[in-house]
């Protein structure tokens, strides 16, 4: 069964996650290619600098330098990323231009004859046309419980919301937004957690949530889990003022 993972260069959690997932696919579930669309953390297009300046705008300077020391340590390190990652287990890695929608794109996809889509931080609405290009299905990863907590940054909201359990879902994609039926689902304990650790450790659950995933498809084992839309709730990109309520009910960034 070929994948084809559709992603990001996110330069912090994801070289990681996709090193657990490689190392623990099941047999005969084959992760074969990669689409790496450009890196958006905010769920739109903005360029370098503009990202970072949005980023110490709304999560102030101790966030940004923390961040931006890290991206710094890990360029000048030359620690692997997403793509080194990838290929490094022989993964064929591709980047596209423009829409992943677009004619010519959905035409190279095409070409590389998928049995499942698997979008793991992929930052582009994916239209109907996409989604019936694999031979059996597209997944997501959403990390956070659905239909709870459906759109941007669950690992902020849970934290804000002083939940104290979350987890992971992966979905079937459908034109909504995280509105798929769920195919397997797992829970964590967040009490005392930073949002950096939720963030790691929950792409981590994710991956195993992923392997689960693809060992029902091997098994021909289609059912899903419901995710009502009456019981759905959605959440946006923080604000400034989220970001001091965050702080204000104890949330830790690290």
């Amino acid at each position: 069964m070929k994948i084809l993972l559709v992603t990001q260069n996110e330069p912090f959690y994801l070289a990681e996650s996709f090193h657990h997932l490689l190392e623990n696919l099941p047999e005969g579930a084959v992760l074969s290619d990669a689409i790496i669309l450009p890196s958006s953390p905010f769920g739109k297009k903005l360029s370098f600098f503009q990202r970072a300046m949005h980023t110490r705008a709304i999560f102030g300077n101790r966030f940004f330098m923390r961040y931006a020391i890290r991206f710094l340590v890990r360029k000048l390190g030359r620690s692997p990323s997403v793509e080194d990652t990838l290929r490094k287990h022989g993964v064929r890695t591709h980047r596209i231009v423009g829409s992943i929608n677009s004619t010519e794109n959905l035409d190279f996809i095409e070409g590389l004859d998928a049995d499942v889509l698997l979008s793991v931080a992929g930052n582009q609405i994916f239209k109907r046309p996409l989604l019936d290009i694999p031979k059996i299905c597209s997944l997501n990863l959403h990390t956070a419980l659905l239909p709870k907590y459906r759109g941007l940054m669950p690992s902020f909201w849970v934290i804000r919301n002083q939940e104290i359990e979350t987890g992971v879902s992966v979905f079937m994609i459908d034109e909504g937004i995280d509105s798929g039926p769920i195919v397997v689902q797992k829970r964590m304990n967040i009490e005392g957690m930073s949002q950096e650790t939720l963030i790691r450790d929950s792409k981590l659950l994710g991956m195993t949530a992923i392997c689960e995933a693809m060992e029902k498809i091997l098994a021909g084992d289609m059912t899903t889990i419901d995710n009502p839309e009456d019981q759905a709730t959605y959440y946006s990109f923080p604000t400034r003022e989220d970001v001091l309520e965050f702080r204000r009910v104890g949330g830790r960034f690290f």
